[in-house]
């Protein structure tokens, strides 16, 4: 058994004729193509729809999209399996999944994790290698991309259906690999929701479960014999240069279950198998994170510090879906037209802003635990 999972993998402006090229040294490098090329199967997560068609919908954050011919290169990386299920994958609205599916199906690449409907988007998918049976299963918290019963988009992760299908695919499955699309991005750690709800998966039969989402390296744990990885980091991805960009793991699960951690650094618009003091210190940052959340008392403290230490951008943020001063003034000086102008547009950013912070599980736990421990602080305080 030999197989590759690695994390988010984004065709962008600036590699975008290597992938539509196929130069597939060129964008990893010889080390990293021979480790994609040993594997018996290789899964990654494909973080943007493949259409040349615009049709962003609304949303917080970018509408990303790339051009269909880029997954020449995904091809030439010889991946197997492609996740869809993603923050990402309806940017473009229904017609980017479509032309992506299209896209994939026409290179022989399979997807897991997004559909038509509900019912399609949360199949799982199987395979076999050396007589062992593995079961993929694929999901993403909700941010503005997820499938509903009559609706195309990602598989939702729902823990009144989602842990049911967990223990049914271990029925089936020898392994149980769950891809979980969530958690805090730019946040190394794991947040006590999201660590218990891993956990669980565990519990319901889940040999490996993968956090992505987050653009960074997090930590790690060991549960009921089980890995559970809280954030992998990019995989080829040239969108920011800020350090959490910078690095990535790529995972290869060997025989018997036995699972390699293999560093990845960014170089520009490519990726290399990180080498020497550089691998080193990525893995020792890893381990080290990994050490400090078998405390439960690290991780409550760890997250509630975030919290309080994030909950500004968030009182900022809905602070200015207000109309400032200055606009008020300025509209009744000109008789209301500015509301008469702006009003749709007004309402949709508010609206939209709010419904993220909302429904998302992740920015939902950290906003309510910001607000929970200032209201704690200022008792304290007697304010």
């Amino acid at each position: 058994m030999n197989i590759i999972i690695g994390a988010d993998i984004v065709p962008t402006i600036s590699n975008q004729d290597m992938f539509e090229k196929g130069l597939v040294e060129d964008l990893l490098g010889t080390d990293l193509l021979r480790i994609m090329e040993n594997a018996d199967f290789r899964v990654f997560n494909l973080e943007v729809p493949l259409t040349d068609v615009l049709q962003p919908i609304i949303k917080n954050g970018p509408n990303l999209a790339s051009m269909p011919k880029g997954a020449v290169g995904l091809k030439a990386m010889n991946i197997d399996l492609l996740s869809l299920a993603n923050n990402h994958i309806m940017d473009q609205n229904t017609q980017g999944l479509h032309s992506t599916i299209q896209t994939l199906e026409d290179l022989g690449i399979a997807y897991v994790g997004a559909g038509d409907n509900l019912s399609s988007a949360e199949k799982p998918y199987i395979f076999s290698i050396d007589g062992k049976t593995i079961g993929i299963y694929a999901c993403a918290e909700h941010e503005f991309t997820i499938a509903d019963k009559d609706t195309p988009g990602a598989n939702p992760f729902n823990p009144l259906e989602s842990l049911d299908h967990i223990a049914e695919l271990k029925g089936k499955s020898d392994y149980v690999i769950v891809l979980y699309h969530g958690g805090k991005e730019f946040y190394r750690y794991p947040s006590p929701m999201l660590q218990a709800s891993c956990r669980k998966m565990v519990d319901k039969g889940a040999d490996l479960v993968i956090c992505q989402h987050s653009h960074c390296i997090g930590s790690a744990e060991d549960w009921h014999g089980s890995k559970i990885i809280y954030g992998q980091g990019n995989f080829l991805f040239d969108h920011d240069e800020s350090e959490y960009w910078q690095t990535g793991l790529l995972l290869q699960i060997l025989e018997g279950f036995q699972i390699v951690f293999h560093p990845l650094v960014k170089k520009k618009n490519r990726v290399r198998l990180a080498e020497g003091i550089e691998r080193e210190q990525i893995l020792r940052e890893f381990n080290a994170r990994s050490e400090e959340i078998k405390d439960p008392r690290f991780v409550a403290e760890k997250y509630k510090e975030y919290s309080l230490e994030y909950l500004p951008n968030y009182i900022i943020n809905i602070r200015n879906m207000k109309r400032p001063f200055v606009y008020k003034v300025i509209n009744k000086l000109l008789r209301g037209t500015l509301d008469r102008v702006r009003e749709d547009k007004y309402l949709k950013d508010t609206q939209i802003r709010l419904l993220n912070y909302i429904e998302c599980e992740a920015h939902r736990e950290l906003l309510i635990s910001g607000l929970k421990n200032k209201q704690r602080e200022e008792k304290v305080r007697g304010l």
